[in-house]
C-alpha cells in the first residue's frame, strides 16, 4: 500500500510557488482516449505562467484520487502544466477513485505497454492544450515503476523521468526490472527513496544507481535516512524535511529538462 486515502501532497517550500498561484491552480477533470480506444480519467492543471517541461503524474495503486489531483495543482503552482492520469480505465472504468476502490484486482490486470500508451495520450493532450513539447513523468510506487519504464520508451521522447520509491527489482507484470532496463533508458532519471522502505531495500537502490552509472544515463538517486515508503505526505510531519528536499530536487531536475530526449 502506498498513501492512505486522506494523504495530501506536501506544500511547496517557500519561494518555489509562483506568487500569483501560491494557493494552487484548480485542476480540470478529463476523460482521455488511449491508442487502443480505452477511455481513462485524468486531471489537468494549467499554469498561466508556465515553463518547460510539462508533467505527467502516474499514481500509485489507488489510481486517480484526491492526492494526485492536488499534486497536479502543486506542479501548476510551480509553473509546470501537469496532468495526473488513472491507469485503470481498462478494467475499472472512468472516474476519480474513492476510498473503497478495490485496487489490487485492477493492478494485477494492468499491462505496462498499455499504461505507457495512456502516458502517450496524456502527453498528446498536454501538447494540444498548451503547446508545450517537453514532458516528464513523475510516478509513485506502482507509478514510479511505470515512470522508469517510460524512461526506456524511446517513443515517448521524455525530457526526464522521476520516480518516488518506484519498485526496482524482480519482474513485475512480465517486464524486466528498472535495474535490468537501465541500459535502455534514454533520458535523465531522478529516483527518490526512503532508507526504511521495507518494500525497496537500500541495496536495490544502490544497484539501480550503479546500473545507471554503467549505462551512462544522467541520473540522481537520493536516499532519505529514516524515511519509509510513502514519506511524501503532508501529514507526516516527521518527514517534512525530506519532503521539502524532494520538492526542491524534483523542480530543479525539471528546470534542467528543457528539451525532449532524442528519439
Amino acid at each position: 500500500m502506498c498513501f492512505a486515502y486522506d494523504a495530501r501532497p506536501p506544500d511547496l517550500p517557500a519561494g518555489l510557488a509562483l506568487p500569483a498561484l501560491a494557493g494552487g491552480a484548480p485542476a480540470e477533470e478529463l476523460v482521455l482516449t488511449s491508442a487502443d480506444g480505452t477511455r481513462f480519467s485524468a486531471a489537468f492543471a494549467e499554469s498561466p505562467d508556465p515553463r518547460a517541461p510539462a508533467v505527467v503524474v502516474i499514481p500509485d495503486v489507488r489510481g486517480l484520487y484526491p492526492f494526485y489531483i492536488e499534486l497536479a495543482e502543486r506542479f501548476a503552482s510551480a509553473g509546470h502544466h501537469a496532468v495526473a492520469i488513472d491507469p485503470f480505465g481498462r478494467t475499472a472504468g472512468t472516474g476519480v477513485r474513492g476510498e473503497d476502490f478495490d485496487y489490487m484486482p485492477h493492478v494485477r490486470q494492468t499491462r505496462p505497454e498499455l499504461v505507457q500508451a495512456d502516458v502517450a495520450a496524456a502527453i498528446a493532450e498536454l501538447r494540444e492544450r498548451t503547446g508545450e513539447t517537453a514532458a516528464v513523468t513523475v510516478g509513485f510506487c506502482f507509478g514510479g515503476l511505470q515512470s522508469s519504464l517510460a524512461a526506456a520508451n524511446e517513443g515517448l521522447g521524455l525530457a526526464a523521468a522521476v520516480g518516488f520509491y518506484g519498485i526496482l527489482a524482480g519482474s513485475r507484470m512480465g517486464v524486466p526490472s528498472p535495474i535490468e532496463l537501465a541500459d535502455r533508458m534514454r533520458c535523465p532519471v531522478l529516483g527518490l527513496f526512503g532508507a526504511e522502505d521495507q518494500a525497496i531495500p537500500v541495496e536495490q537502490v544502490h544497484a539501480f544507481d550503479d546500473a545507471l552509472e554503467r549505462a551512462g544515463v544522467r541520473h540522481e538517486i537520493v536516499v532519505y535516512p529514516g524515511a519509509p515508503h510513502s514519506f511524501f505526505d503532508r501529514r507526516a510531519a516527521e518527514h517534512a524535511d525530506a519532503s521539502a528536499d524532494a520538492w526542491r530536487r524534483v523542480l530543479a531536475f525539471l528546470e534542467d529538462a528543457r528539451t525532449p530526449a532524442a528519439t
